[in-house]
């Protein structure tokens, strides 16, 4: 059971917060680049808890910064985007993408302290239709991490934001739990629904498998596996927990499935997921025999028009106002929760949870030892952060992420399992050019 002081350590943030400060020493990805318009409207972030203010200047840098003037504090909201910078309605103080003050003309020339003022910006990049930025110590800065679907050229790739409105932790764990998938997705799917040569066909003819998990260089690992139709192939399952926030899902073919998923937090109460995937990226178990798709089962999300409120991007149209829409005729008779898509299945459990989860009520179970060693793993890096005796795993080496891929593959019964995860690795396309060169 994890005490209330580790979970309060686990989900709690905001600022000079221990896992706060372990989720600045990371890259996190803020926003699509199309969110953005040279001289448009400024966009509200809430990233770790904290009000930001973006916007892509004149000349197509993207600014982040504290979304107060620091002058006297007014919001930088209702600042006017032109000119290469932001400018403070309350008394037209601007400011560029770097947060250097450029101009106080409500100070007379003589009397200017300009070069005195910084608003407090954050780093920036944009690669491929992504903008991310690095809330940490600005003057040691990392390169991006190098997470495979979010080295792919724009065009290869495809992003999806959603938000949740539940703390990160409990959104994340439902990506490494892969129990669930036989159940929340497939608890009504028989098998001789499914084509025979489908190898997800294992998790509706085993729906509580044996699991192996490891502690890895980038963060978690986990291998679950089942008895096959072959008695020298096992059917496996293998997932990734990625420092700080990144899950890799198990759902499609090894070899062809590129994919990752960041649990932003918002605060500690909002989570934004954010999906990256390779556009020729392998799916799991989608579709009958006849080629019609299962029921429930759907990959395509129904959104909110956007706001420009705190929270009020990516909304899901199916929410907790209209109990996303559940279908009890539908849960009788072939969908086994009565919510149709596996995101808004996942996403209404997570938050029936509560804002943040009551980790002392839980009850953890064999099939959760993935989310117990991910939660140590995280206490245990935060901690060390905090006595300043390791940096954590990827902060710094960013490329020891090329060695995470998520996914299913048959393999010998007397390989072990992570020289059977090798093994698939290289065997496995390589769209965007990376892992052999890692090699």
């Amino acid at each position: 059971m994890v005490s209330e002081t580790e979970s309060n350590l686990l989900t709690k943030v905001g600022p000079e917060t221990p896992m706060g400060n372990l989720m600045r020493c990371y890259w996190i990805p803020a926003a699509k680049s199309s969110e953005l318009v040279a001289d448009g409207d400024p966009l509200r972030l809430m990233l770790l808890g904290e009000k930001l203010i973006a916007f892509r200047d004149s000349s197509g840098n993207v600014g982040i910064m504290d979304h107060r003037c620091p002058h006297r504090c007014a919001s930088f909201f209702f600042g006017r985007n032109e000119g290469n910078g932001l400018t403070c309605v309350y008394h037209g103080w601007k400011f560029d993408a770097e947060g250097n003050c450029v101009d106080m003309p409500n100070v007379p020339a003589d009397q200017n302290f300009k070069h005195k003022v910084k608003a407090k910006a954050y780093k920036t990049e944009e690669f491929n239709g992504l903008i991310w930025v690095f809330m940490g110590d600005q003057e040691n800065v990392p390169p991006l991490p190098a997470i495979e679907p979010a080295l792919l050229e724009e065009g290869e790739v495809r992003f999806i934001f959603a938000q949740r409105k539940c703390n990160w932790l409990q959104a994340l764990e439902g990506d490494i739990d892969t129990s669930h998938f036989s159940w929340l997705h497939a608890g009504s799917i028989e098998l001789d629904q499914v084509p025979a040569d489908n190898p997800g066909k294992y998790q509706l003819t085993n729906r509580a498998p044996d699991y192996h998990v490891a502690d890895t260089d980038w963060g978690t690992m986990y291998g679950a596996y089942r008895e096959t139709d072959n008695p020298d192939e096992l059917y496996w399952r293998v997932a990734q927990f990625l420092f700080p926030f990144w899950t890799m899902p198990p759902d499609g073919d090894f070899k062809e499935h590129v994919i990752a998923r960041a649990w932003v937090p918002m605060d500690d109460e909002h989570t934004m997921f954010v999906h990256i995937s390779w556009v020729k990226n392998a799916q799991g178990l989608r579709v009958d025999k006849a080629g019609d798709p299962l029921p429930g089962i759907k990959l395509g999300m129904d959104f909110e028009p956007n706001d420009s409120s705190w929270f009020g991007r990516w909304q899901l149209s199916s929410n907790e106002s209209n109990d996303y829409r559940i279908d009890r005729e539908a849960q009788k008779r072939n969908n086994y929760t009565g919510i149709t898509g596996i995101h808004l299945q996942d996403q209404a459990i997570t938050e029936s949870m509560g804002a943040v989860t009551d980790h002392g009520f839980e009850h953890l179970a064999p099939s959760d030892r993935m989310i117990i060693q991910t939660r140590k793993s995280l206490v245990n890096a935060a901690n060390a952060l905090a006595k300043e005796t390791k940096s954590p795993p990827g902060s710094v080496e960013t490329d020891v992420f090329l060695n995470a891929r998520a996914g299913d593959f048959l393999a010998d019964r007397n390989l072990d399992w992570r020289e059977a995860y090798d093994q698939q690795m290289q065997q496995s396309s390589d769209p965007s050019g990376r892992l052999k060169a890692a090699e």
